[in-house]
């Protein structure tokens, strides 16, 4: 699998679909398994494991790194991470079941460990009760 560049914006993905927050992307990038692990955990421990979460991004590209003061040549270099790579305008977190408030802080407390900009949003027929 190739680098790549991201040029452009997400147009799948890019509507809150399984809750009612959610933390939008506002720049491109990798975003490795640690950190949406990081985040995951940010979050759930915010909500005290209240409410439901969805993760909508998954790392699906593989990165490959050589060794530190290895010579030019001799192929590829071993397998080292996973990333998921990010569009502007991508949905990478969903959250249900808890308060706007709640939501706002703990989506906060994940865009945290992002290496992305992040933006809070909410489903459009949202109603606070």
């Amino acid at each position: 699998m190739q680098k790549g560049r991201i040029k452009g914006v997400a147009h799948r993905g890019s509507t809150i679909s399984h809750g009612t927050f959610g933390l939008k992307s506002l720049d491109e990038g990798w975003i490795t398994n640690r950190q949406i692990e990081a985040a995951r955990i940010a979050m759930t421990r915010f909500m005290k494991r209240e409410g439901k979460v969805w993760i909508r991004i998954f790392p699906d590209k593989p990165i490959t790194k050589k060794p530190n003061e290895v010579r030019m040549g001799k192929g590829k270099g071993a397998l080292s991470h996973y990333v998921a790579v990010v569009h502007p305008g991508r949905i990478m977190f969903e959250i249900d079941g808890v308060k706007r408030a709640v939501a706002e802080e703990a989506l906060r407390l994940a865009a945290q460990k992002l290496p992305v900009q992040t933006k809070f949003i909410e489903r459009n027929d949202y109603v606070e009760l």
